[in-house]
């Protein structure tokens, strides 16, 4: 499919004014090869039919942008056209046309039918690591699970009286932190995080399946240690990691008639002292990124955006640890 010339600066392009707020994302630029990344993005349009179609890694990076900046995609549409520091991310002049927020969500829905945002996650994780910015020496693996609602997450009749509550999702019912029964509607995003809170792995599944049970599915095979919570240690867990060498962290549970000793609850306090850097991940991810409501109906999209949001948080989080000093100056 042949692709839409833009990028070319022009002479208005000339016209700009420099200022720091239109380098906001240099160091981002400079964390990646980006040729890599396009060459996965490309085959997102593989048929020669039809018109001409935004460069993919153009519309990737649009995908970044708004996660950063939390925008749907009509909102997305309008910070192309307005704001200079998005063209620039993106290589688009200030002639060059954008894409409408259809083109972007077409682009998304391909994206989810080509399976690339695991690829595309493990290779920003690999640049990451060979620039220094994720330490694989004794890797650690700290596993848990968050809940996010679904888009439509009550029964309500549709156009043709038929229900509209995502069909995929499911309820997830626990305990909340003041001692009530909680129930949501909605996803699970099973995530691996490193002692630094970077995303290493992420699987989605409905609501009421068990954190333990994607367990094995978002670890590594190269962690040499593994954390999470109670929910996660069974005879089974504790088998499997004891035959691949790998030390178990997991907190100790409270069985019926045999509640925790001493000893059991301050093992748990000194492994929770690790193992808290995923609830401040999950926290990031609600609190900047908007991941406490899906915005899309089903499984895989929403994985697929959940994914997004890994890499986009990954991005910010390595930009921080190689380009700037504790006292928050940016180094050279």
């Amino acid at each position: 499919m042949p692709r839409l010339n833009v990028g070319t600066a022009t002479l208005f392009d000339t016209l700009i004014v420099d200022h720091k707020s239109l380098h906001e994302f240099d160091d981002i630029e400079k964390l990646l090869d980006w040729k890599k990344i396009e060459k996965i993005v490309e085959g997102v349009y593989n048929s020669p039919e039809g018109g001409a179609s935004y460069p993919p890694l153009m519309m990737f990076k649009a995908m970044l942008l708004q996660v950063w900046h939390n925008l749907s995609d009509v909102q997305t549409e309008k910070m192309l056209s307005r704001d200079l520091l998005f063209r620039r991310f993106c290589r688009l002049s200030l002639t060059d046309k954008i894409p409408d927020h259809s083109t972007i969500s077409r682009f998304r829905n391909a994206m989810v039918t080509k399976n690339l945002y695991d690829t595309l996650l493990k290779e920003v994780n690999d640049q990451l690591a060979a620039k220094g910015a994720i330490v694989k020496t004794g890797e650690v693996s700290i596993v848990d699970a968050t809940v996010i609602e679904a888009h439509q997450c009550r029964k309500k009749p549709g156009v043709n009286k038929d229900n509209t509550q995502d069909e995929e999702a499911g309820w997830s019912v626990k305990k909340g932190t003041k001692g009530k029964t909680e129930a949501t509607f909605g996803f699970k995003a099973h995530v691996n995080v490193d002692e630094d809170g970077f995303t290493k792995k992420v699987q989605t599944t409905a609501g009421n399946v068990h954190d333990s049970q994607k367990a094995e599915d978002i670890l590594t095979g190269s962690e040499e240690e593994v954390y999470g919570d109670s929910a996660y240690r069974s005879e089974t867990i504790n088998e499997k990691l004891a035959q691949k060498g790998i030390k178990n962290k997991i907190n100790q549970r409270a069985y019926r008639n045999n509640p925790l000793t001493q000893e059991q609850k301050d093992y748990n306090t000194l492994v929770s002292g690790v193992r808290y850097v995923v609830e401040r991940t999950f926290g990031s991810f609600k609190r900047h990124y908007g991941a406490g409501k899906t915005r899309f109906l089903g499984l895989k999209k929403t994985h697929g955006w959940i994914t997004t949001i890994a890499i986009a948080h990954n991005l910010k989080k390595a930009a921080v640890i190689l380009y700037s000093d504790p006292s928050g100056v940016k180094c050279a």
